[in-house]
């Protein structure tokens, strides 16, 4: 059986960021490969090693790195699969890995997760994976369950670690089973249209944008994704100023493959859209103010169990090259499409 998932790390002291990964490819039973090989010191066997797993039907990269961190760049460059980059803590916080991993290039995206997140990176990877297997889709909600059993779990502890004579411990109690009956019910299965409108109008991608100051990058990724020949949807919803009404239109995507959010700022359209669905969400940071610092680092550095695959600032045409990677692992139409802006030209 060849693996789905190839991790590939810059050096063997970063096992332990890797271990995250594997460990999480267990509990999904998603099989995986795991190689050390340098982007400076052995780029050829990078190369090859890439090249030929592409051939062999690996379906996601992972690539983890410190420092310059160019190793996720060195793997994009040589695949049309995703490339997911993990930014590992030597120096500066890893603050130095995490821009060398997001801020590639179009058109060679890397889908960036927190530093030090292996586990964030394999949640991802099957995400993507789910996209064409539902027992994978199935594997990632059930793990995405524990974590909000671990919520509930750390909440009763605290409570009852707290001793203060006017703490009022049962106040507002019994909310904890509410994110699992919304799992349970199911987005996935909450039907919008009928079935049959369903698989005939659904675009395959939905992009959301913050505000208005984010429409010119969303244009950015719906003219790539028009080039690439993928149906999308784009909207303005902001979760912080009209929460039930993005909430909702979270559902109405149901049918969708995944996610683009676009926004600047604290950047919350991208957690809202991974908190309310089990789909891949991909990160477009935007400079309004910081440089645009604020919005990568809020869309990249999220908790375990909540992964945002982020590129880089004001990225928009890499967010739609990394959709095609993801729906071209299906779709030869979208794969050939892709292969020639990658490929042929580096532009369509």
């Amino acid at each position: 059986m060849n693996p789905k998932v190839m991790i590939i790390l810059g050096s063997a002291s970063d096992l332990k960021i890797a271990q995250k990964a594997t460990d999480t490819f267990e509990k999904l039973k998603i099989p995986y490969s795991l190689k050390v090989a340098s982007a400076h010191r052995t780029h050829e066997k990078v190369k090859a090693m890439v090249i030929d797993a592409t051939e062999k039907g690996v379906e996601v990269f992972i690539g983890m790195a410190g420092l310059a961190a160019h190793l996720p760049g060195a793997i994009t460059a040589y695949t049309h699969r995703p490339v997911i980059g993990v930014p590992v803590d030597v120096k500066v916080g890893g603050i130095d890995a995490l821009f060398a991993s997001c801020q590639l290039p179009f058109p060679d995206p890397v889908a960036t997760v927190g530093i030090d997140r292996g586990d964030n990176a394999a949640i991802l990877a099957a995400q993507i994976i789910g996209v064409n297997d539902s027992e994978v889709k199935k594997s990632v909600l059930n793990l995405r369950q524990s974590f909000r059993d671990r919520v509930k779990i750390d909440d009763a502890g605290l409570a009852d670690k707290i001793e203060g004579k006017y703490f009022q411990k049962d106040f507002l109690i019994g909310y904890d089973d509410l994110d699992k009956e919304k799992l349970n019910k199911g987005i996935e299965t909450k039907k919008v249209f009928k079935e049959s409108e369903a698989k005939e109008n659904s675009p395959l991608v939905s992009i959301i944008l913050g505000g208005y100051s984010d429409v010119e990058k969303g244009k950015e990724v719906a003219t790539t994704l028009e080039r690439l020949g993928i149906t999308y949807d784009i909207s303005t919803i902001s979760p912080i100023r009209n929460p039930d009404k993005f909430k909702n239109h979270i559902e109405k995507m149901n049918n969708v493959k995944l996610f683009i959010g676009v926004s600047g700022l604290s950047a919350h359209v991208t957690g809202a859209t991974i908190a309310l669905s089990e789909k891949p969400v991909i990160g477009v940071p935007v400079d309004i103010e910081l440089n645009g610092l604020d919005a990568l680092l809020s869309m990249a550095n999220m908790p375990p169990g909540v992964p945002v695959g982020t590129v880089g600032v004001g990225n928009g045409k890499n967010a739609g090259v990394l959709a095609a990677e993801i729906l071209g692992i299906s779709n030869k139409e979208i794969e050939n499409n892709l292969k020639t802006m990658k490929y042929e030209t580096g532009d369509l």
